[in-house]
């Protein structure tokens, strides 16, 4: 009987693993990042689209900072895994400028879920020889 325990052991292992699930990042919510922005998500429908609002806690402008309308759009594709990239656009309510974001949502083994994003801003300029100053 003792050298069956471990096979039974190692069966019932290799069987509650099989019912074990995959952990699916939600964008739905409040995010804070590092340096204290934050967004909130509130839905995000069957077709991936998604709203919003962001508070960012930086600035180059001298304008009070106000809160600024987002939306977006997250890849619904099989491929995802449950981690999946996505793409949000900021129309910057308080100055003459637009932010654009992409990354991808991860659960990490912990099951806490993080958003990884690049993004690029484009500010307004007067004509098209200033333009190579507009884009950071």
């Amino acid at each position: 009987m003792v050298q069956a325990t471990p096979f039974l052991l190692v069966l019932f292992l290799a069987l509650g693993a099989h019912g074990l699930s995959v952990k699916k990042c939600s964008l739905t919510g409040r995010w804070v990042n590092d340096l204290g922005s934050n967004m909130t998500i509130t839905t995000v429908n069957a077709n991936g689209v998604f709203a919003g609002s962001y508070h960012t806690a930086v600035t180059a402008t001298s304008n009070e900072i106000k809160l600024s309308p987002l939306q977006g759009s997250m890849q619904r594709g099989p491929n995802q895994k449950g981690q999946p990239t996505f793409g949000f656009t900021v129309n910057w309510s308080f100055s003459d400028s637009i932010t654009v974001f992409t990354g991808q949502c991860f659960v990490d083994h912990d099951g806490k879920e993080y958003l990884k994003t690049m993004w690029l801003l484009r500010s307004h300029v007067e004509n098209i020889q200033s333009d190579w100053k507009a884009t950071r």
